[in-house]
């Protein structure tokens, strides 16, 4: 998260310390440790299991109704059906968790104590209202329902090429991990910028605060673009681009082939158990 601004308080005294200038993944990963320790690489992580539960079950389980009643009814189009349906199933999803996001992101960039995060949310509701707590909800649908369409478009046709090559109906661990891995990099890399762009928005909730700012910076989209470009060159819209894609690829290929394998051994159960009672009365 090297693309992350240093940002200062009222106090002119910086709020988080960047352990010096990252060279590369490998190099931020050694400076975080040495400097913050290793328990840092985890920062935030509670709010983050907080947010994957709810995130994950109302995405997949909106993605899986929507893609089987789209195909349906889409007739000649069916196979356009997965970009519909992960699109809307993000938009969803985001939605609900984008103020948990919010504080995750926050206790990432900071050194607060849970406290001192509570205080922070309170002030920024009292003084911006409820919806400050989906600041960056913009740059996150911007990111996310791009990726979810191009994700599980890109999904369904790789895992159903792979079957074809390997010569197989049902999609093996392995085809179900290669695909995941390879649609989660083509779309983690197309959605790069706006990532940034939400990362930079919800991080500079510190600052605004501390200079009482809120109401005299544009935080829109583009203008956040556009003094990201200015500062730092179009190569800052890309800031990060290795540690997304190690995060992304390996996450996608994990969700997705552990996900399928789990619908595949409950549907076999499923069948087993029902089938059960059938064959002991025709006995």
């Amino acid at each position: 998260m090297d693309h992350i601004c240093v940002c200062e308080n009222g106090n002119s005294k910086a709020w988080y310390k960047a352990p010096g200038h990252f060279s590369g993944t490998l190099d931020a990963f050694l400076k975080i440790i040495r400097n913050e320790g290793l328990k840092s690489l985890w920062s935030g992580l509670p709010p983050t299991l907080v947010m994957a539960v709810p995130a994950t079950v109302i995405y997949f389980t909106c993605y899986d109704q929507l893609c089987a009643a789209l195909k349906l009814r889409m007739g000649d189009y069916a196979q356009e059906a997965p970009l519909v349906a992960g699109a809307v199933a993000r938009v969803g999803s985001a939605t609900v968790i984008s103020p948990l996001e919010l504080i995750r992101t926050k206790l990432q960039s900071q050194k607060q104590s849970y406290r001192e995060l509570t205080a922070c949310i309170r002030s920024a509701v009292e003084t911006e209202g409820w919806l400050s707590l989906w600041r960056g909800l913009g740059p996150t649908l911007f990111r996310d329902v791009p990726f979810s369409a191009m994700y599980w478009y890109n999904y369904e046709k790789s895992k159903l090429w792979l079957c074809e090559h390997y010569n197989t109906r049902e999609p093996t661990f392995t085809i179900t991990f290669l695909s995941g891995a390879l649609s989660g990099s083509i779309a983690s890399i197309v959605t790069l910028p706006f990532d940034v762009v939400k990362t930079r928005r919800q991080v500079e909730l510190g600052e605004l605060q501390a200079r009482n700012l809120s109401h005299e910076v544009s935080t829109s989209t583009f203008s956040v673009m556009s003094r990201i470009v200015a500062q730092d060159g179009v190569s800052g819209l890309l800031a990060g681009f290795l540690p997304r894609l190690i995060k992304v690829a390996p996450a996608c290929a994990i969700m997705i082939s552990t996900y399928e394998f789990g619908k595949a051994f409950f549907r076999k159960h499923n069948q087993e158990r029902m089938l059960g009672p059938l064959q002991t009365s025709n006995t």
